[in-house]
């Protein structure tokens, strides 16, 4: 437990965090790789060179600091946040490096402002916090250890097959390299891709949702390329373009929290912008074989008719579905927006939704649902990247 004074000091430095949090994170990550450069085969280089990381720290520092009285406040980010390390392969050595260089770019940036005492508080406020993610972490690895066919960190899987589904994703089925079998995942969950790619001196991590209902003895993925002179588009450009059928990945266990409840039978909707169709469709797939009466929207966004993928697929799905509407906008065409008018007429508001997208169309859909009085715990959303807060008011 942190005492009265601890907090206190804590929250005090709330509003100061709000000022300098990036800078101090941009700082803390600088100066962490620069003394320990055996992370940067942890962490995602393109969120680190797009500023996203180091913008998700300090939301996630200064949440702390606010909250610090009633830190179960912050639970269900810590649980967020600690799925995406277990599949990135966070230890439990790693906190303390993390708290020494955190606490140094306090001081650094703040300098004389940060005192003793300052220090002294968020030193134990980070102790407690850190044991948090700890103790969450080692449940989870503990979990996926046991569970049949389980592992931790990062074993050996062979591309099976590769096949195009637009012109900018393509699906990767990968099979265990050593002839076991997978575990069950729940839809909706990801797993992280590391690769060693030549030229790049550390190996590089992404993670990818799994684009399919559960299978025994197999995982799918579906790449998205970006722009070769994107940051993010390091890791999908050599997939693509290098990773062929035979070749072999390193892969974790399943992750994530953005899943599919598989026994409800009340109304869903799944409504995805561009990539983010591809936890979806491991979502409409168990719908389809699992509770084929179950009403169904799935409403997806696209550019256009090249970049659309799945099509296929989601008719082949519907078509084992008695209550299902589905429906993909072009944005290069008339009316090619899910607006508040096309919500209305295809989204049951007793039910649930699962959205899923860049954040602009998260944000837009979101806030619509809600204006049209549907509650926090019907909306499910998920993004890609670090942990960053959807702004939806």
């Amino acid at each position: 437990m942190l005492s009265q004074g601890t907090r206190d000091i804590v929250k005090s430095t709330a509003p100061v965090l709000a000022e300098h949090g990036t800078k101090i994170t941009s700082v803390f990550y600088r100066n962490m790789f620069a003394a320990h450069p055996e992370l940067l085969n942890i962490f995602n280089h393109a969120n680190q060179a797009q500023g996203r990381q180091q913008a998700a720290l300090a939301n996630t520092v200064y949440a702390a600091a606010v909250h610090i009285d009633n830190l179960e406040n912050i639970l269900p980010a810590v649980v967020q946040i600690a799925h995406k390390h277990v599949s990135l392969g966070i230890k439990a050595e790693h906190y303390p490096i993390v708290g020494q260089h955190l606490l140094e770019a306090i001081k650094e940036v703040l300098g004389d402002a940060a005192t003793d005492d300052i220090l002294g508080a968020w030193a134990e406020a980070y102790s407690v916090i850190a044991d948090a993610f700890i103790s969450v972490e080692a449940n989870m690895y503990k979990e996926s250890r046991e569970q049949e066919n389980g592992w931790n960190f990062f074993k050996s899987f062979t591309v099976s097959r590769k096949v195009k589904e637009s012109n900018t994703i393509t699906s990767f089925y990968l099979k265990p390299a050593d002839g076991s079998n997978v575990p069950e995942y729940k839809p909706g969950q990801f797993i992280s891709i590391r690769v060693s790619i030549p030229g790049e001196k550390y190996m590089m991590i992404r993670q990818y949702s799994l684009s399919q209902a559960p299978k025994p003895d197999e995982f799918r993925i579906s790449v998205k390329r970006e722009a070769d002179n994107d940051p993010n588009g390091v890791v999908s450009g050599f997939l693509h373009g290098q990773v062929q059928e035979g070749n072999t990945v390193e892969v974790s266990a399943p992750a994530g929290e953005f899943v599919l409840d598989a026994t409800k039978t009340s109304p869903v909707a799944f409504i995805s912008g561009g990539v983010g169709i591809t936890p979806m469709m491991g979502m409409l797939e168990t719908v389809s074989t699992t509770t084929p009466d179950r009403p169904t929207v799935f409403l997806h966004a696209a550019r256009n008719e090249a970049l659309a993928a799945f099509q296929v697929d989601v008719e082949k799905h519907a078509a084992s579905m008695r209550n299902v509407k589905y429906k993909t906008f072009f944005s290069d065409k008339p009316d090619g927006y899910i607006s508040r008018k096309v919500l209305e007429e295809f989204v049951d508001t007793t039910g649930e939704v699962y959205v899923c997208g860049p954040v602009p169309f998260m944000e837009s859909i979101i806030r619509e649902l809600r204006a049209m009085g549907m509650k926090e715990g019907q909306i499910h959303h998920e993004f890609f990247g670090p942990a960053m807060q959807i702004e939806n008011g």
